[in-house]
């Protein structure tokens, strides 16, 4: 197994939707909707304006990882005075690859990523199985999220 890393490019976005949509499925999401053609329509937009950059493992030529952050902008406070957050999302990896580093070398490079856009904080809504993940690489758990939906 030889894994090589590359960011994510128009032509391997067919395969990192359904990877998506798979990831989203594993978490136990509710899939009675078409999301393709609303995934399509984001990443084509944020890749194309730089505010979505996803790192991608391969094993030859098949995608065995993903992930992602979109960049986003809030008032500036105390504990993020650019304003600039990263937000974590598409952190996925084909079952038999899992426990191998590969996940935690995805969330270095998009980490990176962030810092060189100039955010101050990365955020994530982890999986109950990405926790142990994000907190060895140093997230902390913020009590204060809540959620309203629309």
């Amino acid at each position: 197994m030889m894994i090589r890393y590359q960011k994510l490019t128009a032509e391997e976005l067919p395969v990192f939707i359904q990877m998506r949509i798979a990831q989203l499925r594993e978490e136990g999401a509710d899939d009675q909707i078409d999301l393709v053609p609303a995934l399509q329509d984001y990443y084509a937009r944020h890749m194309a304006d730089s505010t979505f950059v996803s790192w991608l493992a391969l094993d030859g030529e098949r995608i065995i990882a993903t992930s992602g952050i979109s960049f986003v902008e809030k008032p500036p406070w105390f504990g993020c005075p650019s304003g600039k957050i990263g937000l974590l999302s598409s952190m996925y990896t084909a079952p038999e690859y899992r426990r191998q580093g590969i996940a935690k070398e995805l969330l270095r490079r998009v980490v990176e990523e962030a810092r060189l856009y100039g955010c101050g904080a990365v955020h994530i809504t982890a999986s109950d199985m990405g926790v142990l993940l994000y907190t060895d690489f140093g997230f902390v758990k913020n009590g204060n999220f809540m959620q309203y939906t629309l």
